[in-house]
Parts: C-alpha cells; sequence; structure tokens
C-alpha cells in the first residue's frame, strides 16, 4: 500500500473585491497518498518554495477571458514554486528530481499536466527559482531586451523598481550602459536601489506631490525606456515625460489590482505625438529562451554583477498573510514562502 501523509493546504474561501484579506483565504488539511496514478502521466511534489506575485491578485476574482485562470472557492490557491519529485508517471520526470513551475499552496501536489521546468544548476539558492531564475527572472529578460530593444546610453525608468522583476530589469539597463532610475514606496527600498542594485537615482513615490515633475528632475531631456510595473497615475505622468520613438513595456499595473473599477489613462494621446511604443507582454510567450537566459544570467550571478534580494518568510501557514502584504508593499525584494527544508 502507497504511503498516505497529511497534507496542509491554502485554500481561497471565495471570490475577492477590493483590497484582499488573510481571512479570504483559510488552512486546511487533507490526506493525499504519495504515489501517483499509474498511466496517468502525472508528478507528485513535495513543495520547498512558494512565489508570492502581483497576478496572484487578478485570480482571487471570478474574470472570465483572463489569460491566467482564476482560483476555484475551495479549493488549493496555486503559483510558481520550486519542488522535488517524489514519484513520476511522466517521461520527462523522474525521483529526486529538482523542478520549479506551477504548483499548488501545500505541502505535497499532484501535478496531472507538469507545466515545470528541471533544476540544472544547483549550485545557487533553490529560492532563486521563485525568482531571477525563474518567471520574474525570465518576465525581466524578456521585457527588457525582447520588448524595449534597449541601445547603450538610453534612459530608463523603472517603476515598482524594487520587487521581483524591476531589481533585475534595473540591473540589466545598468550592465547595458543605460541611465536608470528607480521608483518605490519606503526609503528601504530606495537605499537598495542606490546603494545595492546601482541604479543612478531613485525616487519614493509617496513623497511626490507631483509624479510629472519629479519625472522632469530625473529625466530632464526624457525617458527612452518605461518598464511599466503600476499603472494609474504613474503611467499618466510617464506618457508626459517620454522622448520621440520611446518604448513602453506594460508587465503589469499593481496600483489596479484591487480597484472594483480601474482608473483610466488621460494622456495617450502622446503615444500619437511622441510616436511612442507601448507594448504589453506575457513571459510564458519568450519561455523558449530560458535556455538563452540562464546562459547570460548564471555567469553574472556567480560574479556579483547581477545581485538578487528576497523576503523569505517562514512556512505554509504564513502563506495568506504574506500574499496580502505584497499588496501594500510590506516586501522588501522578491517575497518567498520556505515551506519545508531543501
Amino acid at each position: 500500500m502507497p504511503e498516505m501523509v497529511r497534507n496542509k493546504q491554502v485554500i481561497l474561501k471565495d471570490y475577492v473585491s477590493g483590497f484582499p484579506k488573510e481571512t479570504d483565504m483559510y488552512m486546511t488539511e487533507s490526506s493525499i497518498e504519495l504515489q501517483v496514478p499509474k498511466g496517468s502521466n502525472g508528478v507528485l511534489l513535495k513543495n520547498l518554495y512558494l512565489s508570492c506575485d502581483p497576478y496572484m491578485r487578478p485570480r482571487m476574482t471570478n474574470i472570465k477571458g483572463s489569460y491566467v485562470e482564476s482560483f476555484k472557492p475551495g479549493m488549493p490557491i496555486s503559483g510558481y514554486g520550486v519542488a522535488k519529485v517524489l514519484d513520476s508517471e511522466n517521461p520527462e520526470f523522474k525521483k529526486g528530481d529538482l523542478v520549479w513551475g506551477m504548483t499548488g499552496w501545500e505541502e505535497y501536489s499532484l501535478v496531472t499536466a507538469p507545466q515545470l521546468f528541471k533544476i540544472q544548476h544547483t549550485d545557487v539558492p533553490l529560492s532563486y527559482y521563485t525568482g531571477i531564475l525563474g518567471m520574474p527572472g525570465m518576465t525581466a529578460y524578456a521585457g527588457f531586451y525582447e520588448v524595449c530593444s534597449p541601445k547603450q546610453g538610453e534612459c530608463v525608468f523603472i517603476s515598482a523598481a524594487s520587487g521581483a522583476v524591476g531589481q533585475l530589469v534595473g540591473q540589466f539597463a545598468k550592465l547595458l550602459g543605460c541611465y536608470v532610475v528607480g521608483s518605490a514606496g519606503s526609503k528601504d527600498k530606495i537605499d537598495l536601489l542606490k546603494n545595492k542594485f546601482g541604479f543612478d537615482e531613485a525616487f519614493n513615490y509617496k513623497e511626490e506631490p507631483d509624479l510629472n515633475e519629479a519625472l522632469k528632475r530625473y529625466f530632464p531631456e526624457g525617458i527612452d525606456i518605461y518598464f511599466e510595473n503600476v499603472g494609474g497615475k504613474m503611467l499618466d505622468a510617464v506618457l508626459l515625460n517620454m522622448k520621440i520613438h520611446g518604448r513602453i513595456a506594460v508587465c503589469g499595473m499593481i496600483s489596479q489590482y484591487n480597484l472594483d473599477r480601474p482608473e483610466g489613462v488621460h494622456n495617450l494621446m502622446y503615444l500619437v505625438t511622441k510616436r511612442v511604443r507601448m507594448e504589453g507582454f506575457l513571459v510564458r510567450d519568450y519561455y523558449h529562451l530560458y535556455p538563452k537566459f540562464l546562459e547570460m544570467i548564471i555567469p553574472h550571478i556567480k560574479e556579483g554583477k547581477i545581485v538578487y534580494v528576497e523576503d523569505m518568510a517562514e512556512g505554509l501557514e504564513s502563506a495568506p498573510a504574506t500574499l496580502i502584504g505584497l499588496f501594500s508593499g510590506r516586501n522588501v525584494g522578491k517575497q518567498v514562502v520556505a515551506v519545508a527544508p531543501e
């Protein structure tokens, strides 16, 4: 008989409107067989690290036609994570493999249609595969190099710049010889941007009564590239300050995720007068570049040319509060939950 174990899980109570709360999720315990059903093509995972990401907020709402499925009330929520394969009926994976990809917010997950990448490089922290070596790293790489077509010496602005993606975009831009400015929401984050990630300048958007004036101060000649993570008032101010033939990569809009009615954008006509290209993108369209990305980034990490800051919460029990903290900017750096020892 296969072994049965207890399996702690984080469950979505019901669809959320407005700002999410810890009580929108609850912990439960079920039991799970430590064996994959024969012939199922599935993989049984022991989850080690779970990733908290802004895109998870829209998944807590019942939205139709989104690029990513809504969570189901009464079921465990899911997201990117790092895990160890305990059993496999899938030819791509074997027992003992370390993987990253989509998994459940629980101690053990039976994944029937695996969207998983095998981890080849284990001489870096495994938690990096929730961040710099996982989805956020690929997002930064694809958004900056593929969507923005950057050139040496260009002026780059990044909002939510100390987060999982922003901190990398800034460092990629500096490696290319760009002038880089980031915005964030606390003194600690501003210090991090300037002193750890090497941004040329950074400002706290909460202390700026006029975002347009703030951007004019840091970009007197205008902005070539804007890496958009925020939306709303920040996007409106950026549009006033773009250079002719500037590029905007739209990665996300965290300022809008908790609003029942998204804010309007008023300055879109500047896309016409300044011939600006504004393009949204999804990282999954670029995963074919993952091997090329690893070739570039692993040496940079080992040589200390790129640094990465994580905010680590301990234990699955901490996951609901940790995810909610993301939307009030409580995290400093990439938010990760450590579920089990490696």
